[in-house]
């Protein structure tokens, strides 16, 4: 069949890549950091996270890098995509920070990727041209670019039905609750009337006898 021949062919072109995608649930006043290595310098390191449920969906985050240096941070985001270069070896830390949160607990989908930018040469037959072979190679990449696009936007996508889901839930309790309380109210003042009348009843025996 084509399929071994197509991954004979994607085998070349494929980066060597380590990829950790994770859910979180970080709680009130904590900070949570997450660790990766990077071996080879001049990697490329992709760093995803969505805030899927909790609070107004926001976080901090920040990133880490070896030698204690700071490469991005940001306060009170509620989505992040982000690409960097990492200059150095060693361990990069990845770090979400809910203490502005009194008691609200956030779920937290995030990504992290690193890959090295080294790729092999596409292996040409004989008989083919250069120009045949670059061409070959150029829609090969474009087509995976063009899927890591698509995956991104199922994710952007996965987030916004969450937080939608998360606020039809919220509206949900806060309208139970107001039914309750309204039931609740109604069923107080009719006591309260059948208390008044008997009263007023009560009255106006005593005076008549």
């Amino acid at each position: 069949m084509y399929l071994p021949k197509v991954l004979s062919i994607l085998a070349p072109l494929v980066s060597l890549v380590s990829c950790t995608a994770l859910t979180y649930k970080l709680q009130a006043h904590e900070k949570a950091c997450f660790f990766t290595d990077v071996q080879t310098k001049g990697a490329k390191v992709a760093f995803y996270f969505a805030v899927q449920s909790g609070g107004s969906f926001d976080v901090d985050y920040s990133v880490i890098g070896p030698n204690e240096r700071t490469i991005m941070e940001g306060a009170k985001e509620r989505q992040g995509d982000y690409v960097f270069t990492a200059n150095d070896v060693g361990e990069y830390r990845f770090c979400f920070n809910n203490e502005m949160s009194t008691f609200a607990e956030k779920m937290v989908d995030f990504e992290i990727a690193v890959e090295n930018e080294a790729r092999a040469k596409l292996p040409s037959k004989q008989g083919s041209s250069s120009e045949q072979t670059s061409v070959l190679e150029e829609s090969i990449l474009k087509l995976s670019s063009q899927l890591s696009t698509v995956s991104r936007q199922q994710k952007y996508f996965r987030t916004r039905e969450n937080r939608n889901f998360s606020t039809v839930r919220s509206t949900e309790k806060r309208i139970f609750n107001f039914s309750i309380a309204e039931s609740a109210l109604m069923v107080t003042m009719a006591g309260l009337q059948v208390f008044i009348v008997r009263f007023f009843f009560q009255g106006a025996r005593k005076g008549y006898v």
